[in-house]
């Protein structure tokens, strides 16, 4: 059997555990669309009237819905993304790791299972988001390519934070410091245009907020689903999402052939 289908085999078999775990655990599921779920109500039907007051041309609260969407499902993969690192650092504290460790199982397969899994994960909470989203009133103008184009940026933004998360987990000695690690993922959509334009900021907040990762994904996903313009959003957003799983997988598994647990 060669490397490739070594690995391969033995992504399969830590993805088919994860996704057990995820079975025996759906309130892990229901967790990275619950967060989304209650700021998309809050900032819609608390503070949509203002804030889409806010955005120009008269608009209202139903003009504040397509505005938000994109900065809410971004924050929800960043949600996701805490859960990982939390559970890798589970089995990194539990002595599961230590013990694949000493099997002959592929270092790469173990740590691929639990992306796997989360992008599974993931993409089930960002579709109960997207369904509510479309209940109490999103109606998205993309066409079926743009909608392609939308589900590939969000499937790429998932799969580089899950890397990054599954670094964090593995680095953290402890299961706290892998739920609080994460942090600053889900506080960046709103230090950036996810939930008010930039124009409106001061100097260096701006700056901060026009060239920090997630504004040019939320930029992306929003031009797809609604139609702004996009115009090179899309190339930032890619090179940032290649640049943080790159990152992601290189600390993911340089800290899997460490034991920080020593």
């Amino acid at each position: 059997m060669s490397t490739i289908t070594h690995t391969l085999v033995d992504s399969r078999t830590m993805l088919r555990r994860n996704l057990l775990h995820a079975k025996r655990y759906p309130s892990l599921t229901l967790i990275v669309a619950a967060l989304p779920i209650v700021f998309l109500l809050l900032f819609v039907f608390v503070l949509g009237d203002t804030l889409g007051a806010g955005l120009g041309g008269g608009g209202g609260r139903g003009d504040y819905l397509k505005y938000v969407i994109p900065g809410i499902l971004v924050m929800g993969i960043a949600g996701g993304a805490q859960g990982t690192a939390i559970s890798v650092a589970m089995d990194k504290t539990e002595g599961i790791i230590a013990r694949f460790r000493t099997m002959a199982i592929s270092r790469a397969a173990v740590l691929t299972g639990h992306v796997l899994g989360s992008l599974i994960q993931t993409a089930i909470g960002i579709m109960v988001v997207v369904a509510v989203a479309l209940a109490i009133g999103f109606r998205p103008s993309a066409n079926p390519m743009e909608w392609l184009g939308a589900i590939g940026m969000l499937a790429l933004i998932t799969f580089a934070l899950t890397w990054l998360s599954v670094a964090m987990g593995m680095w953290c000695k402890t299961v706290e410091g892998a739920s609080n690690l994460p942090m600053p993922l889900m506080l960046l959509p709103f230090f950036g245009s996810g939930f008010a334009p930039t124009e409106g900021m001061p100097a260096g907040v701006r700056w901060f907020s026009e060239n920090q990762p997630f504004t040019p994904m939320i930029e992306t996903l929003r031009g797809l689903l609604t139609g702004t313009p996009i115009g090179n959003d899309w190339i930032y957003a890619i090179g940032w999402c290649l640049v943080i799983a790159a990152i992601g997988y290189a600390w993911a598994l340089k800290s899997y052939s460490k034991d920080h647990t020593s």
